[in-house]
């Protein structure tokens, strides 16, 4: 062998060396603590790409792509969703944390007023004689008889027990005679400001109060925050597996006793009707303990008054990624359509002369968003019918044009009406496009009010209630979705925005139907951006929280039935398996 042979096979061996010591880092595998692959990953992304396999560590994403993932990463647990569908978990704009008092039946699940009764009964023979009955979630489209209950109906059940039973939605209740004597309330009983009390055909109370229902709330025992919290947090946990791992609390309050119990005027008269709020001291406690179990909270704040607004310490944004405050929300401008006292411009189908009620004067309605505004809060009020939808943006809009926030610059309040029901004029939606206003919707209002909305609604308002193509295609809005407990479902709500159909499976407006991917964006990222939090969650991106979903079908694909249906797979928090079915 000659000098130049050996020399060029030396200078071989060093050249490989120095590529086997570049290449083997190159080949080392980076570590993470979960991959899903194989699956059909829906990104949200702007672009709504679609992927197949995630890797997370440290609760975040850290990448997202293809089957190429499983070359660059080794991670401490691997899932193959076998072509199911991943997906960020969904935002609800709009929750009452309702969970069972130990005085209250399951009147939810009752399917006749017979069911009702031995409801009752049973509860009352546990209870003993005296002690009050409650209960939420009753709905007469539910019930055999498709009527409400009525105070004749808890007599013949418990008559020595005092009872009231509020209907879904919180905005109307049914008290049998014991409750109504403790309140007080007769035949001579005048109509409470912003409320309704109905009467039979001998001029009695009929049992139900609309929107009022305080007038006997006011008088039920609290439970308390101890017997309450174990509830609470079994509530929160199961919605995880409905697949909602962020959801904006429209009961909050600053007070951790009852200011009012049971909902003064112009509050949510459902917020505290029957057990302990979820405070927000009390939630941020219950956080700190167990934060990685429990989905996100957003928390409205029921405007508590100026000087006790003026006197707490936070504002919007207040908070991290577990617990933080939302905007002063569920003062409610109006009544709704499960009262109904929604306040309308045009008068209610068959009832002339009756539009429903407006619950604030222009003037008060005005100090409160101004005064609001003064402090950094975001504003999201509650505003089912077009007249109310008027009102609050004419207040919004003189408040967002004069008062500064110290908390975020006029572009990026990201104020926003709460419900929408309603399409109001075209003015006032141009009025919410040139001030940015947004709008947080509940489309499963359709499906689930059906039956109310054909009974109060003249053709043009049905057609166009809960719309979503006019204002958001037509005016530009920004829209996010909730459903506030009607039912607490997303795919529901899916369903009824992409079909605009109830559960007679008549069409209501065709032309406010919007697509499946403006459907889930407006469930996902749509939410997040709501309370500033578009950078950290709401899409499955690189950096974002991994706060993911499976579904054993394509909500891009599946039928609208099978999306009505839907179920969820599995649940991720932080990248924790937290549900699995």
């Amino acid at each position: 062998m000659t000098n130049t042979t050996g020399r060029r096979i030396r200078l071989l061996g060093t050249a490989l060396a120095i590529t086997a010591a570049w290449a083997a880092p190159a080949l080392a595998k980076e570590k993470v603590d979960l991959l899903l692959r194989h699956g059909h990953v829906l990104t949200v992304d702007p672009s709504f790409s679609v992927r197949s396999a995630v890797a997370v560590r440290d609760g975040r994403i850290v990448a997202v792509g293809g089957e190429e993932l499983a070359d660059r990463y080794t991670a401490d647990r691997t899932i193959d969703l076998a072509g199911r569908t991943l997906m960020p978990g969904f935002t609800d704009t709009h929750l009452h944390p309702k969970p069972m008092a130990p005085n209250d039946i399951a009147v939810q699940s009752a399917h006749s007023v017979a069911e009702v009764q031995d409801m009752l009964r049973t509860k009352a023979a546990q209870l003993g004689p005296g002690q009050w009955i409650t209960g939420y979630g009753w709905q007469e489209s539910n019930l055999a008889e498709k009527r409400n209950l009525t105070r004749a109906d808890l007599d013949a059940a418990t008559p020595n027990n005092p009872v009231m039973l509020v209907r879904a939605g919180a905005h109307s209740a049914v008290s049998n005679s014991a409750a109504l004597k403790i309140a007080k309330i007769d035949r001579t009983t005048p109509d409470p400001k912003s409320g309704l009390i109905e009467h039979d055909a001998a001029g009695e109370p009929n049992g139900i109060i609309r929107e009022r229902f305080d007038l006997v709330s006011a008088f039920i025992p609290t439970p308390s925050w101890e017997s309450m919290r174990p509830a609470y947090i079994g509530w929160l946990k199961n919605i995880l597996s409905l697949g909602i791992t962020s959801f904006h609390d429209a009961s909050g309050t600053i007070d951790d006793e009852p200011v009012g119990k049971g909902g003064a005027a112009g509050t949510d008269p459902g917020a505290s009707w029957a057990g302990a709020n979820m405070t927000f001291r009390r939630a941020r406690e219950i956080y700190a303990e167990m934060g990685d179990q429990l989905p996100r909270i957003t928390m409205y704040i029921i405007y508590p008054g100026a000087e006790r607004l003026k006197a707490f310490p936070y504002h919007t944004g207040y908070g991290d990624e577990h617990v933080r405050l939302g905007a002063i929300g569920e003062n409610a401008v109006d009544g709704g359509f499960t009262g109904p006292t929604a306040w309308l411009l045009a008068d209610y189908k068959g009832q002339p002369g009756f539009r429903g009620k407006g619950r604030y004067t222009d003037a008060e309605l005005q100090e409160m968003v101004d005064t609001s505004a003064r402090l950094g809060w975001q504003m999201g009020l509650h505003c089912i019918g077009d007249a109310a939808i008027v009102q609050t943006i004419q207040a919004y809009d003189k408040a967002l044009n004069a008062i500064p926030d110290p908390a975020h610059p006029m572009a990026d309040r990201r104020w926003f009406t709460d419900h929408f029901t309603i399409m109001p004029p075209d003015a006032t939606m141009a009025t919410m496009k040139r001030d940015s206003i947004m709008i947080a919707q509940q489309p499963n209002f359709l499906y689930n009010l059906e039956d109310r909305y054909m009974q109060v609604l003249d053709d043009w308002r049905l057609a166009h209630n809960n719309p979503l193509t006019t204002p958001v295609k037509k005016f530009g809005l920004f829209m996010a979705f909730g459903s506030d407990n009607l039912p607490v479902n997303p795919f529901v709500g899916l369903y009824a925005a992409i079909t605009r159909k109830g559960p007679s499976g008549q069409v209501h407006g065709a032309d406010e139907a919007i697509p499946r991917e403006d459907a889930i964006r407006m469930y996902t990222a749509n939410g997040a951006y709501l309370s500033w939090e578009e950078k950290t969650k709401g899409t499955i991106e690189p950096g974002k929280l991994a706060d993911l979903i499976v579904l054993p079908f394509d909500p891009l694909t599946a039928s609208p039935e099978t999306i009505l249906a839907g179920q969820v797979d599995m649940t991720f928090l932080g990248g924790k398996l937290v549900f699995q079915r």
